[in-house]
């Protein structure tokens, strides 16, 4: 056997180990990882007085413990709340907010959750809508002094 075509046998040898060579597999993260059901919440139309209070539900569709360090809004107007425990892979947790609904005109408010996830550390969730005022009650009639 001659080989007249050096080149071309080494070109042969190199694609053949090339197609043994393992294809990278991507890389996995470890870690914890907040989910978010939804990121803003909109009351629509509320009344003056209305209940302001929403939930985020989120899952930890991470390997390792969820813990919610922080959950700070934007002004004084929104008060937050959560679970203080670890949220462990695979289950469920909520951060939950309330507007003081005392305020008339439209909502556009933010607030950001702080937490070991390991993509996601910092989150901003939002709140929007429009507190309209309460409808007037009508006056009654002063009553009449009778004679």
């Amino acid at each position: 056997m001659t080989m007249r075509h050096p080149i071309t046998l080494s070109l042969c040898l190199l694609m053949a180990s090339s197609l043994n060579a393992q294809v990278p597999k991507p890389a996995t993260t470890h870690g914890p990882l907040i989910t978010f059901e939804k990121t803003e919440h909109d009351y629509g139309t509320i009344e003056q007085g209305a209940d302001g209070a929403c939930e985020f539900p989120f899952t930890n569709t991470g390997d390792e413990p969820l813990i919610i360090s922080q959950f700070r809004t934007s002004c004084g107007c929104l008060v937050p709340s959560w679970d203080r425990d670890p949220v462990l892979p695979g289950k469920k947790g909520s951060v939950r907010l309330r507007y003081d609904t005392n305020r008339v005109g439209p909502i556009n408010k933010s607030a950001t959750v702080t937490s070991n996830s390991v993509d996601q550390p910092v989150l901003v969730l939002r709140i929007k809508g429009l507190v309209r005022p309460r409808p007037e009650e009508v006056a009654s009639p002063a009553p009449t002094p009778s004679h």
